[in-house]
């Protein structure tokens, strides 16, 4: 399988566009193995560094993560005051304790402007970037997280650090 919609100014990124490799992640803030691909993609993108880009999608799996969605909208909140990357961050680093409140608590903890966020997640201003980022998960065949791509195409081997950083040097050393 191959990702349908290629990486554009609507994603979240880290790295520069001229990295020797593109990992995309479709993530779920509520899925535990997204949790546990968390630590070992921070292990990943500190050993490659500008060698990689980062690209993190949301597929919130709604019907068995009932924080999900909502967190998912919390970044993109987040994202509009500039601190998407500190959410994402902090809700895989809390991901056992989501809620409501636990959202408040991490918002007001990166120093967000609160009357913004409170107002962005209540009129659920993000909810289409969401499920943009959902459906083209779904066209590219994604239907469970975590979900890589690496430079365009479905990665369905391990995630832990060591491994997908034999892959991604094996994929940047082909560009």
């Amino acid at each position: 399988m191959s990702l349908t919609i290629p990486v554009n100014p609507n994603d979240h990124v880290q790295g520069p566009a001229s990295a020797a490799v593109t990992l995309v992640q479709y993530g779920d803030f509520q899925c535990p193995y997204c949790g546990a691909a968390y630590f070992e993609l921070k292990k990943v993108r500190a050993s490659l560094g500008d060698r990689l880009r980062f690209v993190f999608r949301h597929m919130p799996l709604s019907a068995i993560h009932p924080m999900a969605e909502l967190a998912a909208e919390a970044a993109e909140a987040a994202g509009a005051q500039g601190k998407f990357w500190a959410m994402h961050d902090a809700l895989y680093e809390h991901q056992r304790q989501l809620s409501p409140a636990t959202i408040t608590t991490l918002a007001t903890r990166l120093g967000l402007d609160m009357p913004r966020f409170t107002a962005d997640l209540r009129s659920r201003t993000y909810a289409g970037k969401v499920r943009a980022d959902f459906t083209g998960g779904e066209r590219s065949g994604v239907q469970g997280t975590p979900a890589f791509f690496i430079d365009g195409e479905r990665y369905d081997g391990p995630y832990d650090d060591e491994s997908l950083l034999e892959v991604l040097l094996q994929a940047a050393s082909a560009a």
